[in-house]
């Protein structure tokens, strides 16, 4: 059956408390972020010994980690930068099986320097495009030396955005040590977001072999406000990809509460692979409640 699980970034507390209130809320897994308001797990400070007490806090709470955020942008055209970014998504990597989990996730990064999720011309580029390609390459192979895989998330802004742009990074980075998290959302613009389901079958039909985790949030148009939006969730300190909810034409609120056919979607995922976890996100710890509701609903109607 698949199973529905939560970012740990979503509870703004210590170790502890976040594992017990996440395991009160039903939850059998968690996608692991590093931030926790009792622990320093930054570029440079993570141990051996503070990676067992996390792996093993949630297991106390039968709450297993399925992967691990990496969220950066991984091709920041300021050098320096990137190196840092790369840098600390690598150290992550390494310390991945500590944590308990060989899954480390980013997005694939674009050129605008004001926002990780702002397209830039570049982007959609062959010189772009390669030169993403290295860093892939890079940290597949790192990835895979150390026991992991690296998992990209492709988002329709970032290098990596399209159907086809995810198929050809596969294509050119054939490496055991990388792997696609599934989030069909992040597929949609506003050119094919009328297409839902004929999207949602290339999704599968080409990439359903790559998929080693899966994403629960949702898609629609975003009216108005074409501005980048970000959601108060409680959290000053929050990283911004869980603050973020989408940008132009196309937002990108929780589960339940837009355009995604959400049916589809987990009946194509469950083909392949029946058991996967399901990470819900784009919400509020108010909202969660609601969100695993919704989900665990359609786990139900489908027989999933």
């Amino acid at each position: 059956m698949l199973h529905a699980g939560i970012f740990t970034g979503y509870y703004p507390y210590g170790l502890q408390e976040t594992a017990q209130k996440i395991q009160a809320q039903g939850m059998t897994t968690v996608q692991l972020d590093l931030h926790f308001k009792d622990m320093d797990l930054s570029a440079g400070q993570i141990t051996a010994a503070k990676a067992k007490l996390v792996r093993d806090t949630f297991r106390d709470h039968n709450l297993p980690i399925s992967c691990i955020s990496g969220y950066t942008n991984i091709i920041h055209p300021d050098k320096d930068e990137r190196a840092r970014r790369v840098g600390y998504l690598k150290e992550i990597i390494r310390n991945a099986r500590a944590f308990g989990s060989p899954y480390v996730i980013s997005e694939t990064g674009t050129y605008n320097t004001e926002s990780d999720w702002v397209h830039h011309p570049k982007n959609k580029t062959e010189e772009g495009f390669e030169e993403c390609r290295k860093v892939i390459a890079e940290l597949s192979q790192e990835a895979y030396d150390h026991g992991a895989v690296f998992l990209l998330e492709t988002y329709v802004n970032n290098v990596v955005g399209s159907v086809e742009e995810t198929v050809k990074m596969f294509a050119q980075v054939d490496h055991p040590g990388l792997g696609l998290l599934m989030d069909p959302t992040n597929y949609f613009e506003t050119h094919n977001i009328d297409r839902m389901d004929e999207i949602l079958n290339q999704v599968f039909d080409t990439l359903t072999q790559h998929i080693k985790i899966a994403h629960a949030k949702d898609v629609k148009r975003s009216g108005e406000d074409k501005s980048e939006k970000h959601a108060d969730i409680g959290d000053a300190e929050a990283s911004e990809s869980h603050t973020f909810r989408g940008v132009g034409e196309i937002e990108l609120p929780a589960p339940g509460m837009g355009a995604l056919n959400y049916d589809l979607y987990l009946r194509r995922l469950a083909e392949k692979h029946p058991n996967i976890a399901v990470i819900i996100e784009h919400l509020s710890e108010d909202d969660i409640p609601r969100a695993k509701a919704f989900l665990d609903g359609k786990f139900k109607a489908n027989g999933l």
